[in-house]
């Protein structure tokens, strides 16, 4: 489990008032005492989140999440920081308690649900303090609810079947590489060691591509760019070269015009969010003029240095091909901005430490602002030449 990428995880999400066994039912299910439980209102302040193993279903990520009726002092921090766990819900549980229930705050989260198109289950908790009649005539009123009792684990692996089995029921994941190249087929996959490469391993796209080729029983070449030519030389039949979009440039000089070409971050935008939005967006360069504003938006966090991709590198491009006095603006993690109409274009990294839930949302709301997006890889491939070989590899047409 813990070698799975949580962006890879499936991500739920535990709603409801505040007091109503969120907490509870959280460390009922996972069988640890994972968060702060007490009798005092607003005990969750922060998101809590946990992976964990969902038998016989796989890793998943459960996050508990503060009261959406906390009216503390600093209970609407609380509560938006709830709200933009819903960009990266894959599946909601909303917890009701028996005793106190509020069906307005209860249908006003379903609204939310099913504007970021988020599946839900309905849990009624405590369910132990109430006569049977009365639970049964609470329940009749909801869409297809479980009860439990959080506090003693009743009903507790029933709701944990219940969870795999929705879970269950939803679109597998797409391949990253498996549609694209042949049973028995060759890819080159080329990976620059400069100062970026964490010593002593692959960063997590480089990891999963290979795995991805051995799931689809695809033949995985890893080379240096120092070594490209050679390996181009002594391999045969390559059906596809995938290189770190750093090396772009080079990497698009050496391999001839015949061979397939993509990056490493092209191939995420495809297989966590919209390929072809993205590469709408690039678009948007034409426009960029010195009055304009970017943001750029990485979804992992880490050390900059003088070679990084998001904060120097794709800047210093812009600025020296288009317009140097276009404002950046740098936003990680899941610091994504609800002011986006204020920018110009977004252009996103590719997206590999976020899952496909969260991806999917950033687009969305760039859409009904009006604001292109487009991501790492394929700016890179622009400015280095690459961009036509890497749209028609993908069948798509250039705009």
């Amino acid at each position: 489990m813990q070698n799975t990428p949580r962006g890879s995880k499936k991500h739920i999400a535990i709603y409801g008032k505040t007091n109503s066994g969120k907490s509870t039912l959280l460390n009922s299910m996972i069988g640890q005492e994972i968060s702060i439980v007490s009798d005092v209102k607003g005990t969750t302040t922060d998101p809590v989140i946990k992976s964990m193993e969902l038998i016989p279903f796989g890793p998943v990520v459960f996050i508990d999440t503060a009261g959406l009726d906390d009216d503390s002092e600093l209970g609407s921090l609380r509560v938006n920081k709830t709200l933009k766990i819903l960009q990266r819900t894959d599946f909601a549980i909303y917890v009701l308690d028996v005793n106190d229930p509020n069906l307005d705050d209860y249908y006003n989260a379903l609204d939310n649900f099913k504007k970021y198109n988020i599946p839900y289950l309905t849990v009624v908790n405590k369910m132990d303090t109430v006569l049977k009649k009365d639970l049964n005539d609470f329940m009749q009123k909801l869409d297809n609810p479980i009860a439990v009792s959080a506090l003693e684990n009743q009903n507790i692996l029933q709701l944990k079947d219940e969870i795999i089995n929705r879970l269950q029921k939803k679109e597998t994941d797409p391949p990253i590489v498996g549609d694209l190249v042949p049973y028995g087929g060759n890819v080159l996959m080329v990976v620059p060691i400069d100062s970026e490469a964490p010593k002593g391993r692959l960063i997590l796209p480089q990891v999963q591509v290979i795995r991805d080729c051995l799931d689809h029983g695809i033949k995985c070449h890893v080379v240096r760019d120092t070594e490209l030519n050679e390996a181009l030389s002594e391999i045969k039949d390559i059906d596809l070269v995938i290189t770190d979009s750093q090396a772009f440039g080079e990497v698009n000089k050496i391999v001839p015009k015949e061979m397939s070409l993509t990056s490493f971050s092209i191939l995420f935008a495809r297989y966590k969010g919209d390929l072809e939005t993205f590469v709408y967006g690039i678009e948007k360069l034409k426009e960029l003029n010195g009055q304009s504003k970017v943001l750029i938006s990485e979804s992992c966090t880490h050390n900059h240095s003088h070679e990084d991709i998001g904060r120097v590198k794709i800047p210093r491009m812009i600025k020296k091909h288009i317009d140097e006095n276009i404002k950046f603006d740098f936003k990680m993690g899941n610091d994504f901005p609800e002011d986006i109409e204020g920018y110009d274009l977004v252009i996103h990294c590719g997206s590999c430490m976020v899952n496909k839930k969260t991806m999917m949302n950033r687009i969305r709301f760039c859409q009904e602002k009006s604001v292109a997006i487009t991501n790492y890889g394929i700016i890179l491939a622009y400015f280095t030449g690459a961009f036509p070989r890497c749209v028609e590899f993908f069948n798509l047409k250039l705009v």
